[in-house]
């Protein structure tokens, strides 16, 4: 395994549409991998990655769950469909999130991550009971491989995440922070989130976007390319290091074009290098 610089650059990027070679070819040796519901964790699968990523000589460091059924199309379609909140789909998605632990695991990865989904403020919504067991679970089974469990940020205020965080109570439960969710749902600035919960925090987004259209309620913001959104990302690096994090920072772009996606991440390198460069030498 190899050692990872402070605040390295990285990417997230996908079983199912990303090839190794390309990513690696953006000019980063680490990322977090994400795998869709749909994908076959079989021993092929497990030796294939195995494979790639000492071929390539890459590190993923998160191993990021999605769900069959999720939808990202607003923000009442997130609630209703992602993370642990729909009940219909709670044991299907519990048996899969211990089924990657076990795949990466098998691949030498220390941690998983996930969107949980919406959490009730309320600490007797048995909604809210629910998800804070089964968070509960995925973690004890994740410390038996010695993993930690990454929560994202972004569907709920910093402050209503440190409570349920907190009321989990299980030490290898961590937080992946991604500051455009923040901006993206609505739901706080960015720096003075990562300021609430920058002591949790143990994998990072790099990620921009800009805030809900206010004409439009339910409507989610619009992910933008890496420094021209509203995050600051000169500002989000800044406070990182503030904060003590020392990981990845890794670049996330989602966009339905390809190329697109690609591209911005290649030029999203170079930028927040610079970036993290500039940061290291300010006092």
């Amino acid at each position: 395994m190899q050692t990872l610089n402070e605040r390295e650059v990285g990417v997230m990027f996908w079983s199912d549409r990303d090839r190794l070679d390309e990513i690696k070819s953006l000019g980063v040796r680490c990322g977090q991998l994400g795998i869709p519901g749909s994908e076959d964790l079989g021993h092929h699968f497990v030796e294939d990655w195995k494979k790639a990523l000492a071929d390539e000589q890459f590190t993923v460091v998160t191993v990021i769950a999605a769900y069959n059924g999720e939808s990202y199309a607003d923000i009442p379609t997130v609630e209703r469909t992602v993370g642990f909140i729909p009940r219909e789909s709670r044991d299907e998605r519990v048996r899969r999130t211990l089924e990657l632990s076990d795949f990466a695991a098998a691949l030498g990865v220390k941690s998983i991550g996930c969107h949980i989904g919406f959490v009730p403020e309320d600490k007797k919504n048995e909604d809210y009971v629910a998800v804070r067991d089964i968070v509960r679970q995925i973690c004890d089974h994740a410390a038996k491989h010695g993993q930690t469990f990454a929560l994202e940020t972004g569907q709920e205020p910093a402050q209503v995440l440190l409570s349920f965080f907190k009321d989990v109570d299980r030490r290898n439960l961590g937080i992946n922070f991604d500051p455009a969710n923040m901006i993206l749902y609505g739901t706080g600035d960015p720096i003075e989130a990562l300021g609430v919960l920058g002591p949790h925090v143990i994998s990072v987004h790099a990620k921009d976007g800009d805030w809900p259209p206010k004409d439009k309620p339910g409507a989610l913001g619009s992910e933008r390319p890496l420094g021209k959104g509203a995050v600051g990302m000169e500002r989000f690096v800044r406070k990182l290091k503030e904060v003590g994090f020392k990981g990845p920072l890794n670049i996330e772009r989602e966009a339905e074009n390809q190329e697109e996606r690609i591209r911005d991440m290649r030029e999203a390198v170079p930028y927040l290098r610079g970036i993290i460069e500039l940061a290291a030498h300010e006092c």
